[in-house]
């Protein structure tokens, strides 16, 4: 199964194209290393790194007005691939595309991203139009 890490150049390019005004979120599904991979050697697990993003980038996210909206931890996958497991599962809100793309623009972000890169080894990014929720599905 490949390795998804980063957006490639054509689905950056079809999330720019989307409307950029109004919130959107962003559900994030991660599987992390057991040891993070630096191309300078540093050695920390998966976790570690991970955290390191976070807490470098996390300033970056919430002064362009993101938070996040819903987390929580993975159990099973009920319907779907039986091998997929995640480490991490949440939803980011963005006050709008242009918020998402300023933030992956940023040049403190762009270094923090480097612990990203290191600790995940695969993951799932995908955006969400907010609508009204409801009691029935759908």
């Amino acid at each position: 199964m490949p390795n998804f890490i980063d957006p490639d150049r054509e689905r950056f390019g079809q999330f720019k194209d989307l409307p950029r005004e109004g919130k959107i979120h962003m559900l994030n599904l991660v599987r992390l290393k057991e040891m993070a991979v630096y191309e300078d050697g540093t050695m920390v697990t998966g976790h570690e790194a991970y955290g390191a993003y976070s807490r470098e980038s996390g300033p970056i996210f919430q002064r362009l007005g993101g938070r996040i909206v819903w987390s929580g931890n993975f159990d099973l996958t009920l319907i779907g691939p039986a091998d997929e497991r995640w480490d991490l599962c949440f939803i980011a809100e963005y006050p709008s595309g242009e918020a998402f793309i300023t933030m992956l623009r940023d040049p403190d972000y762009r270094h923090a991203v480097r612990h990203r890169q290191a600790a995940v080894e695969t993951s799932r990014l995908i955006r969400i139009r907010p609508r009204e929720a409801g009691a029935g599905f759908g």
